[in-house]
């Protein structure tokens, strides 16, 4: 059971190939990891991310950003999207996903969630009983040594969905 919560539930190679028209049908609300999702790891909110989110809200969804960062980096960052965050999450902890459903006002299986990383994204949406997209990391060069060693061992788990 416990390693069923590690699969996503989808895979992508990037949140900007994916079919918003049709998640739009099937989903009210997203949810972001901001590093290595969106943009290379620390990087600010670039055009390619603002043009996502301004079509998602054009759409009807609500989004929302979920970090395991501090407010200055989470909240410099969402201000350009015109979304709201969740800082200091605690991912893979449920708190900071429970967080983010309240401020969302959706029910857990209207969200769907995206992030690059098994062991925190889809292993903390997955236990909050969201719907989970894991994507390749935008640019994995940028991550740092903790999540470079986390990647080692989430191999396993998208090899069996043939993601990197």
């Amino acid at each position: 059971m416990f390693t069923k919560q590690l699969y996503p539930d989808e895979v992508t190679a990037s949140v900007y190939g994916l079919n918003w028209e049709r998640l739009s049908v099937q989903y009210r609300g997203v949810i972001f990891d901001i590093d290595n999702t969106l943009v290379p790891h620390g990087a600010p909110a670039d055009e390619k991310a603002i043009r996502l989110f301004q079509r998602l809200h054009d759409l009807g969804m609500k989004t929302l950003l979920v970090s395991n960062n501090k407010e200055a980096r989470v909240s410099s960052f969402a201000a350009p999207l015109k979304t709201d965050y969740v800082y200091k999450a605690g991912k893979p902890k449920k708190a900071g996903y429970e967080r983010a459903v309240e401020k969302l006002g959706l029910k857990p299986e209207h969200i769907l969630f995206i992030g690059d990383q098994v062991f925190t994204d889809i292993w903390g949406a997955n236990r909050a009983g969201m719907h989970t997209l894991l994507t390749e990391p935008v640019d994995p060069s940028t991550d740092e040594i903790q999540i470079v060693v986390k990647r080692w061992f989430e191999k396993p788990f998208r090899k069996a969905f043939a993601i990197r």
